[in-house]
């Protein structure tokens, strides 16, 4: 059976939801949209399935695209009979915006370029819209559009074992760690923080739950046989970024920057206090992990001097050093 990709299922839900006048219910939309009939088990259980429509609903209203739930008159509070639906008339386009042809073929275009495993939540989401809105998937130009790497080769497998309920294994290294160590996961979450990407699971080993930054991930994410995630709640997500908000809040770091420099403008913008020009060389910012910070201080060299904490400025300190010892002259080192 041939997978149906995440662009497909949301494409034919959305059509399914504009073509009925009374609504569908969920039975009828797991029995019969592509996406959900193939995996559909009549009379069996749908538990994961059912999920993964719920999921699907929020994706559809983040598009704005007005979804709606409809009660039976003869039978109100019964959620196994709600009925869903997008009314035609309020998806449509205003009346004073309108794409030609040529339009809609770029936009699609643009799309595109963030394609299967690179493709952003947010590109999923506006390349749905642009197919419903009239762009056909058979524009010979489509053919050339450049691929783009915009995340880490675990992202997909690590959603792909998100979704199916699946456990993974897979090696992670830790800074200051000679060599990484098998983790055995059950994902929970993947999230973005501070424009990076961030698994939220449960680690079997430890028996808690771990966050763990996927540019660490070494090697390729296996899932692991026999083994079924539990149940991990649909507020998964918002735990995992209340977490990294609540660690950004708690790290605080102080440093002086050279006035002028390229430092004082880039790591002005981001400072506790970046409430326009900055009169003083000092700066506080908030961060989540003491090691990507300290590899981006480094690269300032000169620019940047640590105060505080003391952890931070031993490892920028660390991280020159090892520049300086990596360029010294031949002749010193003999």
């Amino acid at each position: 059976m041939n997978r149906v990709t995440v662009e497909e299922r949301l494409f034919s839900l959305v059509l399914a939801l504009i073509a009925t006048e009374n609504g569908l219910t969920k039975a009828d939309i797991l029995s019969t949209v592509q996406g959900y009939r193939q995996r559909y088990v009549h009379s069996g259980d749908n538990a994961s399935l059912e999920r993964q429509f719920e999921r699907d609903k929020d994706d559809i209203r983040e598009l704005g695209i007005p979804l709606e739930t409809v009660e039976q008159p003869e039978d109100p509070g019964n959620n196994r009979n709600l009925r869903y639906r997008i009314p035609k008339g309020l998806y449509e386009l205003p009346t004073d915006v309108s794409f030609s042809g040529d339009e809609l073929m770029l936009l699609k275009l643009a799309a595109t370029v963030w394609k299967e495993g690179s493709l952003s939540a947010e590109s999923r989401r506006a390349l749905t819209k642009l197919n419903a809105l009239g762009g056909a998937d058979g524009d010979p130009v489509l053919g050339y559009a450049p691929t783009l790497r915009v995340r880490e080769a675990s992202f997909e497998p690590l959603s792909k074992a998100m979704d199916r309920g699946h456990v993974v294994s897979f090696l992670y290294l830790k800074p200051g760690e000679a060599a990484p160590r098998r983790r055995k996961v059950a994902p929970r979450a993947v999230v973005q923080h501070e424009s990076r990407w961030h698994l939220f699971g449960t680690d079997l080993d430890a028996g808690a739950t771990r966050t763990f930054l996927l540019s660490r991930i070494v090697g390729p994410v296996t899932v692991v046989p026999d083994l079924v995630a539990p149940e991990s709640g649909p507020d998964a997500g918002q735990t995992a970024l209340a977490e990294l908000d609540a660690l950004f809040t708690a790290n605080v770091a102080e440093i002086e920057v050279l006035p002028g420099s390229d430092a004082a403008v880039r790591l002005g913008k981001r400072a506790a206090d970046a409430s326009g020009a900055q009169p003083t060389a000092a700066l506080v910012l908030h961060y989540t992990d003491l090691n990507i910070l300290a590899d981006e201080l480094a690269g300032f060299g000169p620019e940047v001097f640590v105060h505080a904490p003391q952890a931070l400025r031993d490892a920028v300190l660390d991280r020159l050093l090892c520049v300086r010892d990596a360029h010294e002259p031949l002749e010193a080192r003999s």
